[in-house]
């Protein structure tokens, strides 16, 4: 089907229209970010300040220094293993909202947005008491005599997973929901009139058609455990950092803004290589398909 050209003043109306989103981005993303990009070549001098220049020795010491190298490949590993944990929680739960009764489906939906009424910081510190020595679960351990002695649960990589866990949840689930609630039933009942079994339905019919908000979904909980700073701050022991603490730290606590800038971008450019490489194969729309059904 042809497409019509735009004539100069549809094209003027339009670009009138997008103009405050597009002075928005400019202030809120493309200015700051180019600011970062520009700060990340100047020369720490210590005493929190620095000279304005034009060096790379900031950008080889990321590369070069095994601190935040590892730093990085931790981050990752944390946020792939807490997004693969959720898949296998969010994905049943999903399911079972997305075919429960229309009655009890909004008290569902309802349930699973509840957290967000919540402050992040304060779900945090929520677990401290649920998983701290003396926290609910050791103590209802202690009193069934499983244990004897309280289990080291809080200030471990076990607790930043499931600080994190909690937190991406919501969203992966909501994206899963979404793609299930779309799917047209009458496909499911057409397959089971041809003799398939429930799970063959599911295999053949739901799953594929829900991919599109599964993947949206990982995306989604990868970017966002990647980019925790709270949860590891708060739950997480001596060494189970990731890279948003360093960035802190970094800025903080050594007040080298150069230094900060380059970590920041580093990993902003590794969240958009992991989103681009999405984008390749899978498309980015199909984040919205799931949503537009």
């Amino acid at each position: 089907m042809a497409t019509v050209p735009l004539e100069r003043g549809d094209k003027l109306r339009i670009l009138i229209l997008l103009a405050p989103a597009l002075i928005l981005l400019a202030l809120l993303i493309v200015a700051p970010t180019a600011m970062m990009v520009r700060y990340s070549f100047n020369t720490y001098i210590g005493g929190g300040r620095d000279a304005a220049a034009f060096s790379f020795e900031n950008w080889s010491l990321l590369f070069s220094d095994p601190y935040y190298y590892f730093g990085l490949v931790k981050t990752m590993r944390i946020a792939l293993t807490t997004t693969v944990i959720a898949v296998f929680i969010g994905y049943p739960v999903a399911y079972t909202i997305a075919f429960s009764k229309t009655v009890l489906r909004p008290l569902l939906l309802f349930l699973l947005v509840l957290p967000f009424w919540i402050s992040f910081i304060i779900r945090n510190l929520a677990w401290i008491n649920i998983l701290g020595e003396r926290g609910a679960i050791n103590a209802l351990l202690m009193w069934l005599g499983v244990i004897d002695t309280p289990l080291t649960l809080l200030y471990t990589e076990f607790s930043v997973i499931l600080g994190i866990l909690s937190f991406v949840l919501p969203y992966l689930i909501l994206n899963i929901y979404v793609s299930l609630d779309g799917i047209d039933r009458n496909l499911l009942h057409a397959a089971r009139t041809l003799g398939c079994t429930s799970w063959q339905a599911f295999l053949e019919i739901t799953l594929p058609l829900s991919l599109p908000g599964l993947c949206s979904g990982i995306l989604l909980s990868l970017v966002l455990a990647a980019g925790t700073y709270i949860t590891p701050a708060l739950l997480g022991g001596p060494d189970d950092y990731m890279f948003g603490n360093i960035i802190g730290d970094t800025i903080n606590h050594e007040l080298n803004w150069p230094m900060g800038a380059v970590l920041s971008l580093a990993l902003t450019l590794l969240l958009l290589a992991v989103t681009a490489v999405y984008s390749r194969y899978l498309g980015i729309g199909s984040i919205t398909k799931g949503l537009t059904r």
